[in-house]
């Protein structure tokens, strides 16, 4: 049988619709592989079964010269390099659709702790300070009837727009290309960047980490939010400049902020943006529910399995592969 590689042991039942086909290499430990075990493990290997934490690039696909399938369990693959894996035939294969709904579920969990300082208020419970009511005590922004901004409006951002709905919200969006139906079918409008910054009320980051997204919200764009305003990042923590976040959040120049992803990540305990009483941060959550992570894990076993047997890949990320 083919050999593969599995980086950490993935929830469900993914490992053995591996092993039914496949000799399986799996890191074991609790704690992402060190990039030189990983080179040591591909070689001689046909197929790559990652994740979002492991880096596939050029020295990783020189160490693995017989490698024909990268599946990763996740629907970003700003870790691998995807035109170097297509430019050697190699198809690449991520998670889309599966976790939509539930990363948008957590998008507005986000919001409404981080505009409501649902965190601020727990804490101040566990920490004694509950005496009696106050009329003013921690007055948080209205998500109802605000204005919502979503920056892509991808699979995710169309899906925190129909929630938007259910709170009487008005959305404006930015993405690479507008989207007319879209816009039709969820009663979007389509915005610059710096209108849409200056314009609404909360503003959820969902773009895919790119070359052009990278740190796409740095002090300028801050600068141009309003005071009262939420920021949310469901997408990756480089999408966001963590510097320049940490000082609008103690200036004032947005209100807050919820974050699902950092940069660094993860983030040490003792970082500025950790301590601030109006930043709420998760350990990249976004699609962590029991079913969706196993829905995950099972589709990019789908993915390797195809790859292993010459098939085209359920979900992948360069089609172009394939001619």
């Amino acid at each position: 049988m083919a050999r593969v590689v599995v980086t950490r042991r993935p929830p469900g039942s993914a490992l053995e619709a591996i092993e039914r086909v496949a000799d399986v290499w799996l890191w074991g430990e609790d704690r992402p592989i060190p990039a030189e075990t990983l080179h040591e493990a591909v070689a001689g290997a046909a197929g790559l079964y990652c994740m979002l934490t492991d880096t596939v690039d050029d020295g990783l696909l020189d160490a693995a010269p017989e490698l024909r399938v990268v599946s990763t369990m996740a629907v970003g693959v700003d870790n691998i390099d995807v035109a170097t894996c297509t430019a050697r035939g190699i198809p690449v294969g991520h998670t889309p659709d599966v976790l939509t709904e539930t990363t948008a579920d957590t998008a507005f969990a986000l919001l409404l702790t981080a505009a409501r300082r649902l965190g601020e208020g727990r804490d101040y419970v566990r920490d004694g300070h509950w005496r009696r009511w106050e009329p003013d005590l921690l007055l948080g922004t209205d998500v109802h009837s605000s204005t919502l901004g979503i920056i892509g409006l991808g699979r995710v951002g169309r899906a925190v727009a129909g929630r938007a709905a259910g709170f009487g919200m008005r959305v404006v969006y930015n993405s690479r290309t507008r989207d007319e139906a879209a816009e039709a079918e969820l009663g979007a409008t389509y915005r610059e960047l710096p209108d849409l910054l200056a314009e609404s009320d909360h503003v959820v980051v969902a773009t895919p980490l790119t070359a052009e997204t990278a740190r796409l919200i740095d002090a300028e764009a801050l600068d141009r939010m309003k005071a009262t305003a939420t920021l949310v990042n469901i997408s990756r923590g480089g999408t966001v400049d963590t510097d320049a976040l940490v000082a609008a959040l103690r200036s004032g120049t947005i209100a807050a902020a919820g974050l699902d992803v950092t940069d660094p990540e993860p983030i040490g305990a003792d970082h500025p943006l950790v301590g601030l009483d109006n930043c709420f941060i998760i350990p990249h959550l976004g699609s962590s529910s029991e079913r969706t992570r196993a829905a995950m894990a099972d589709l990019a076993a789908d993915n390797l399995v195809a790859g292993l047997l010459g098939r085209p890949l359920p979900a992948c990320a360069n089609p172009s592969v394939y001619g």
